[in-house]
């Protein structure tokens, strides 16, 4: 289960906590602002799943964007944000989420995005897929490559402070003394959130 935690907000007995200081500059959508997040990995969230989420909320970063209880609930995605009315503006799933999953969350959302890794999976998963979701006019589907994951892994660790940095479509995620840079291939749709 991820999420982004307020007072009273529920966790899993086991889940690992993470704190994160993530500092966003994204020239492309001309977003600026320092976010102090935290993390809940469920025990069955991999490193790779957590350091995807956390790109994801890098991306399409907002004051309204919160991590879903994600694993732990079926109703929620990964991320999302909400307008005001309690509308859902925008919703992100991160692996290779069910098409039914993806179909509801278009019907439900005004955008929805899935952030696809896995390699030669993500590669099965959006074969399988594309016919069915390509119709779906709100929806834009990103690749991250297996290798940028496994580089996103090296930056993990329980009080993370991070730079990130977007500019013409590339991401660079800094944590001092490691830069990893992600150029996601967008398979479907545009990936710059309005």
């Amino acid at each position: 289960m991820g999420g982004y935690l307020f007072p009273g907000t529920l966790m899993a007995l086991n889940a690992t906590i993470y704190k994160v200081e993530l500092q966003i500059s994204n020239m492309d959508r001309h977003y600026y602002a320092t976010h102090a997040l935290t993390l809940a990995r469920h025990p069955s969230e991999t490193e790779a799943r957590l350091m995807v989420r956390l790109l994801a909320f890098a991306l399409y970063a907002d004051d309204r964007l919160e991590f879903g209880k994600g694993l732990s609930d079926e109703d929620e995605p990964a991320l999302w944000r909400k307008a005001y009315t309690d509308e859902i503006e925008q919703w992100i799933e991160v692996g290779q989420p069910d098409e039914a999953r993806i179909r509801k969350a278009c019907g439900r959302a005004r955008q929805v995005a899935v952030i696809n890794y896995g390699g030669r999976s993500a590669d099965i998963w959006w074969n399988k897929a594309a016919s069915s979701l390509g119709r779906s006019k709100n929806l834009a589907v990103l690749d991250i490559p297996e290798t940028t994951v496994q580089q996103l892994t090296t930056l993990l660790n329980r009080g993370m402070r991070l730079q990130c940095l977007v500019q013409d479509g590339e991401i660079q995620l800094m944590d001092g003394e490691t830069t990893v840079t992600v150029q996601p291939l967008a398979r479907l749709g545009e990936y710059a959130a309005a």
